[in-house]
């Protein structure tokens, strides 16, 4: 038995996410999607952002354009351009508690994350940031990500775990994903654990040192 706790990153994707979406509908199955700002400032995308939002999903920033980890990013707006941005584009999606994901440059979860600034303005915005403890690599192993999901699963009690509706193929292997998760007994929650949210609403409320580049 183990509780599980889905996530997309890096969408959305015309020809990826609306998939992702159906089998979750199917299964009545709630995530959060963390979405790229330039991707969602596009029609076709915004679309499907609405679309997740109005099935019940949630709506996390992933920064505008997920190039360089902020932990490695020095420039002096550089949150107001990658968090802000991203922020006023998902108007009207926005969940009350003003989620973020930051990149992790390959779900490294480490100092490369954010920097001093960055944490001060998250704080100063009200933001929560949602990390996570499972990375099963589905971009870079779209046919053989699922065994390894499982493995992640099955080795803590509550798993917050990051998948990606991009166009890798590897979506094409998730209902058998969720069919493994059933046949094991997990628990598909929509709620973080607590180890993965080290700030809620804008107030520290875990070490985040390791998180957080050298000043």
């Amino acid at each position: 038995m183990f509780d599980l706790t889905l996530s997309f990153d890096n969408g959305p994707e015309p020809d990826v996410t609306p998939l992702v979406l159906d089998i979750l509908n199917r299964r009545s199955i709630k995530t959060t999607f963390f979405v790229i700002g330039q991707k969602v400032s596009k029609p076709e995308c915004r679309k499907l952002a609405e679309r997740a939002h109005a099935e019940g999903h949630w709506i996390g920033n992933h920064s505008w354009t997920h190039s360089i980890p902020l932990g490695e990013r020095r420039e002096a707006d550089i949150a107001e351009f990658e968090i802000g941005q991203t922020q006023a584009a998902l108007q009207g999606l926005v969940h009350p508690h003003r989620f973020f994901r930051p990149f992790g440059g390959g779900g490294n979860l480490d100092r490369r994350l954010m920097s001093g600034p960055v944490v001060e303005y998250l704080k100063r915005g009200g933001y929560t940031c949602v990390l996570w403890n499972a990375i099963p690599r589905d971009w870079a192993d779209p046919d053989g990500w699922v065994d390894r999901a499982m493995e992640q699963c099955r080795s803590q009690p509550w798993t917050l775990m990051v998948l990606h509706d991009l166009p890798t193929g590897a979506m094409a292997h998730l209902e058998q994903f969720l069919d493994r998760v059933g046949d094991a007994g997990g628990r598909i929650r929509q709620d973080f654990p607590p180890d993965c949210t080290p700030i809620i609403d804008g107030q520290i409320v875990r070490p985040i040192d390791h998180y957080v580049a050298a000043a």
